[in-house]
Parts: C-alpha cells; sequence; structure tokens
C-alpha cells in the first residue's frame, strides 16, 4: 500500500434544509507533503470538530481502488482524488484486510487505524443525492479514520508499512457491518468493545447489541 494521493480542503458552503451549512468534505490533491497532526491534518478545514478530527478522527484514509465502482454509479461527477473527502488517498488498501488497532509508518508519522467512516448528508449532498449513504453502507468498504502517535509529514508515494498488529481484533469492514447490520454477531461485538482504540462512545453502543 502507498499513498496515491494527498488532500485537504478549504471551507465550502453548502445549503441542507434551506440553512447554509459549512463543511471540509470537498477535498482536492495538493503536490505538497502535509503534516498529520494528533487532532488534524495541519491546513485542512475541519468544520465539525464533534463529528471529524480529534484523536480518534485525525485523518481520513480511502482506498483509489474503491474509485472505480463509484465512477460508474456516479459517471457525471467531476472526479479526483479527495472525492469520499479522504485526507489521503491510498493504492492497495483493503478495509477487509485492514484491523482496527493496526499500526503503520507512513512517511515521518507513526499512525493507528481506528475506526471506519460513517457516511453523513454531506457526503449526500456532495454527490447530489442522500441515496448514496444507503449505497456506500451496502457496498461496505468505507474507508477508515487514523489516530496519530507519532506526529509527522507524509506525501504522495510513501508506504504503508505493519509495524504491530492486536492478536485480538477485527477488520474495518467487520466493525463497519456491525455497526449498521440488524443481524449482529455476538463474537464481533465483544471483541469490539474491547478494543481501547476504539473512542469509549462507540464501544458503549456496541455493548448495548451484546446479548
Amino acid at each position: 500500500m502507498h499513498i496515491q494521493s494527498t488532500n485537504i480542503s478549504q471551507p465550502k458552503t453548502i445549503l441542507w434544509h434551506d440553512k447554509e451549512v459549512s463543511t471540509g468534505i470537498f477535498k482536492i490533491p495538493t503536490t505538497k507533503a502535509i503534516y498529520l497532526g494528533k487532532h488534524k491534518v495541519t491546513d485542512d478545514y475541519v468544520a465539525d470538530t464533534k463529528v471529524h478530527g480529534g484523536r480518534y478522527k485525525a485523518c481520513y484514509l480511502f482506498s483509489s481502488d474503491h474509485y472505480s465502482y463509484w465512477k460508474t454509479l456516479y459517471p457525471n461527477l467531476t472526479w479526483n482524488w479527495g472525492m469520499f473527502g479522504e485526507n489521503l488517498t491510498i493504492n492497495g488498501m483493503n478495509e477487509t484486510q485492514i484491523m482496527v488497532g493496526d499500526i503503520y509508518k507512513i512517511g515521518d508519522a507513526l499512525v493507528q487505524v481506528t475506526q471506519p467512516r460513517e457516511p453523513c448528508f454531506k457526503f449526500g449532498v456532495k454527490f447530489g443525492t442522500q441515496d448514496v449513504l444507503k449505497q456506500f453502507i451496502h457496498h461496505g468498504l468505507p474507508g477508515t479514520y487514523i489516530q496519530i502517535l507519532e506526529e509527522g509529514f507524509v506525501k504522495t508515494g510513501d508506504e504503508l508499512k505493519l509495524v504491530e498488529r492486536f492478536d485480538k481484533t477485527l477488520s474495518v469492514a467487520q466493525l463497519f457491518e456491525q455497526i449498521f447490520t440488524k443481524s449482529k454477531n455476538q463474537e464481533l461485538l465483544k471483541t469490539a468493545v474491547d478494543l481501547d482504540v476504539l473512542p469509549l462512545r462507540k464501544r458503549e453502543k456496541l455493548k448495548s447489541f451484546i446479548q
């Protein structure tokens, strides 16, 4: 796996239910190295710090491998890296093989996989339809957030080198499915709630489904 593109955004205002809302989802590629800070990517706009940025969502990764699938569904959109609001577009990333808690060295930074991206209305606005939210959930390959264990610069071409993996964990794709499916897997839920790398609120919500 390596970085296909680094992407950042400036503030953009969209209309939602006749109200102006600020968003940072309209990211565009940059030719410069970007700095992964503890709580956000430097110079990248974060509109709602309650649901984006912070320790567990400092940076968002999405796979370039998935672009062809979405381009087929939405051929009339203007496509470029960063389309899904990701800071890092990763070549070769597969959420069925990326595990929650994985620690990777990328460029100068040391990062840890935390949780999948859960789509919101701003994603729907960008794609021109809220139907894309259900399509995104159904597709099951949501990209992943990371926390930054050691800050540093990363750039296009940098490889992701696995440093450490938990003995007992689940994949990003499995966690994403457990968040949304009605038929939850009890063993996977128990595994998830024991992972300190997940924020407490997320673990408590998942724990409520354990029978």
